[in-house]
């Protein structure tokens, strides 16, 4: 066995991993960390395993990520006997519409094909994973005069020091983190995300919950946990899926005339629709704007069914409602 574990490293050299890879860890977390490099019989010291602390200085948010390098996954995957490695470079579909200071190159997405065996036959087959620029290229806010921190005239309870926030100067525009990799490196970067995705469908049990740095990268820049930017991604996605925005353009009343209504603003206008007007024109008004009511489904999931609720009672006092009139059948409608 090459790679260091905590059976074969003696004191001194668990108190470095301590104190250097792993200085962000409270004791539970590099507990979890030496168990999780043992387990793999990954190095510390080689950086084949990282440990990655989120919301260090949030109690409630705080989580830990293990990271595995290019070279622990490809470690790991060695030793699985029935991986090999790409016979071809990656793939990438290029957008040129789409190059600019986000996307240097313009990529829509990657494609990385592996090696597995089969079992059984002892065929090899490729295993692809891809990995879309939108869902792993770190942007952030940027502001252009940077930024400064005012006190917001609160203090904490625990220390009464003030309260301070940080405040952009000039105007915020969206940028591709400079930070790291990705500026300098974008094929490599979205290439390595790929990866990861082929070695999690190919051999689950080996990286499932094992994550690249390169994944995370957006997690960082938006300070959220591995859970949190999986969750938030989803949330993207709908938002896309259905071209959803900050408004929604709805249709009110008998002539049926256009308003863009702010987000938040959006159930309570429909809830005073609902109020004013009879059942009849209130079930033709839901299936006149089915598009409007998926991008509050997007947006706004947990108001969405609440306002599903209302929509469908409002139409169920109608007396003169067709036994089978059929129900708009959208993700906000449906079930």
């Amino acid at each position: 066995m090459n790679a260091l574990t905590t059976f074969d490293m003696t004191p001194r050299q668990i108190a470095l991993v301590k104190q250097t890879i792993a200085k962000d860890c409270n004791d539970d977390e590099f507990n979890l960390y030496m168990e999780v490099a043992k387990a793999k019989r990954l190095d510390p010291f080689l950086k084949q395993i990282i440990p990655m602390v989120f919301s260090k200085d949030d109690a409630a948010r705080r989580n830990m990520t293990i990271i595995i390098s290019r070279d622990g996954q490809r470690v790991i995957a060695q030793r699985c006997g029935d991986y090999r490695p790409a016979s071809k470079p990656p793939v990438y579909e290029i957008d040129p519409s789409l190059k600019g200071p986000l996307n240097p190159h313009g990529i829509v997405v990657a494609t990385v094909y592996l090696w597995k065996q089969d079992p059984k036959t002892s065929e090899w087959y490729e295993v692809a994973g891809q990995a879309y620029w939108e869902e792993f290229a770190p942007i952030k806010r940027k502001a252009a005069g940077g930024y400064k921190w005012e006190e917001t005239g609160e203090v904490w309870p625990d220390s009464g020091k003030p309260k301070r926030k940080k405040v952009p100067i000039g105007e915020e525009i969206e940028a591709l983190d400079d930070s790291g990799n990705w500026c300098r490196m974008p094929r490599l970067m979205i290439a390595k995300c790929a990866e990861m995705q082929a070695l999690r469908a190919g051999w689950p049990e080996q990286f499932t919950g094992l994550y690249d740095e390169a994944e995370l990268d957006r997690a960082k820049i938006l300070d959220l946990t591995a859970s949190e930017i999986v969750l938030k991604e989803r949330e993207d996605h709908r938002m896309r899926a259905v071209g959803a925005d900050n408004s929604i353009t709805v249709t009110w009343g008998d002539n049926w005339t256009l308003e863009n209504v702010p987000v938040g603003k959006f159930a309570d206008a429909v809830l005073q629709f609902l109020r004013e007007n009879t059942p009849e024109t209130v079930a033709r008004w839901q299936d006149a704007n089915r598009e409007p009511l998926k991008r509050f489904w997007a947006m706004q999931p947990g108001d969405a069914l609440d306002l599903k609720k209302e929509i469908e009672a409002a139409i169920a006092r109608a007396p003169s409602r067709p036994a089978n009139r059929e129900v708009s059948q959208h993700p906000m409608m449906a079930g």
